[in-house]
């Protein structure tokens, strides 16, 4: 036996029973530590925002377009009703998209009408976002015969169809204001999102958090206020932007068969007065495209940012794509070893 391994056994035999050597401990690899995940995880408030994905960022943009349009546009194009232009122009240099029958300038007429839409579309999202809260949220906390009470009238709102509703109280009234439509269709579109609601409040207050506050004391108003309506912000979202989408519709639907607001313009004012201007029959195909086009644009950005926002709602959708790669991932894995 050598000196080294000598004084080795010696200096083992001296240490105390349960002590370790540091010189006998492997030390932690490099590697190891080099792949730690490098990102925080996201919380509170940013676990609610979604992920910028494709999708998203295309609906960004687009929405983003029509807000510019309907907030700068009629700033920087002429009066809508001015008739002194020639009457049904093609697209020049002069007038980009052309002219109507009676002279009106297209550009401005869309510019113009974009502000009406989305008007009439904000108003009534509004609306029906807080009816919904009020018949949803608040039937979905409350248990015995107030929630029967208001789960019996968000029933009757849901059988009874919207848009025939809508046209007869649109008929009655002889002067329909933009903001006349848009309670009309608030005030008519409220109780899908409200069943939405008064389920997802109805699963939230069975919760350890929600009965931790009710033991606690807590007033019933700041238990829903704090404790419920935080967990329902990415739905409310989701619920805001598919009633914005349909007042939009709505009230292109009514405008077109002539029961649209007459003391405004908007995308289904221009496409009834193209329709009765007989645009289609003249070939005058820059009268009723455009209009027809941004609706389809507003509800496209609008339908995109509402996916990325299912996605948070949604755990399933949340994680779908981490298991479609997953699954490629694997798949070439053995297509490689094989």
């Amino acid at each position: 036996m050598s000196d080294t391994q000598l004084s080795r056994e010696v200096e083992d035999a001296a240490l105390p029973i349960g002590v370790v050597d540091p010189a006998t401990v492997e030390q932690p690899s490099t590697i190891s530590l080099a792949t730690k995940p490098k990102g925080r995880p996201r919380g509170g408030f940013r676990a609610m925002l979604p992920t910028m994905t494709p999708k998203l960022m295309v609906g960004i943009i687009l929405v983003v377009f029509i807000l510019l349009l309907a907030v700068f546009g009629p700033f920087l194009v002429q009066d809508p009703t001015d008739s002194g232009n020639p009457a049904l122009q093609p697209p020049s240099s002069e007038h980009w998209l052309g002219t109507t029958k009676l002279g009106y300038d297209v550009v401005a007429q869309l510019a113009y009408g974009a502000r009406g839409s989305l008007q009439v579309g904000l108003i009534a999202a509004a609306i029906a976002i807080i009816l919904s809260l009020i018949f949803g949220v608040l039937a979905g906390y409350l248990a015995g015969w107030g929630e029967d009470v208001l789960a019996l009238m968000t029933n009757i709102m849901l059988v009874i169809p919207g848009l025939p509703l809508v046209m007869v109280i649109a008929a009655f009234a002889t002067n329909r204001s933009w903001l006349l439509v848009a309670v009309v269709l608030g005030i008519t579109s409220w109780a899908g999102a409200a069943y939405v609601l008064r389920l997802q409040t109805r699963s939230l207050r069975t919760r350890d958090y929600v009965s931790a506050a009710r033991v606690a004391g807590e007033k019933p108003f700041r238990i829903i206020l704090v404790e419920i309506m935080p967990n329902l912000l990415p739905l409310l979202t989701a619920q805001f932007l598919f009633a914005i989408i349909f007042a939009i519709l709505g009230e292109a639907g009514l405008a077109y068969l002539g029961l649209g607001p007459t003391d405004g313009i908007t995308w289904g004012t221009m496409l009834n007065e193209a329709q009765s201007g007989q645009a289609l029959g003249q070939g005058a195909w820059w009268w009723f495209v455009p209009p027809g086009l941004l609706i389809a644009t507003l509800g496209c950005g609008l339908a995109l940012i509402n996916f990325a926002i299912d996605e948070i709602i949604n755990p399933k959708l949340r994680n779908a794509p981490a298991a479609a790669r997953s699954v490629r991932k694997a798949a070439k894995t053995k297509g490689v070893t094989a």
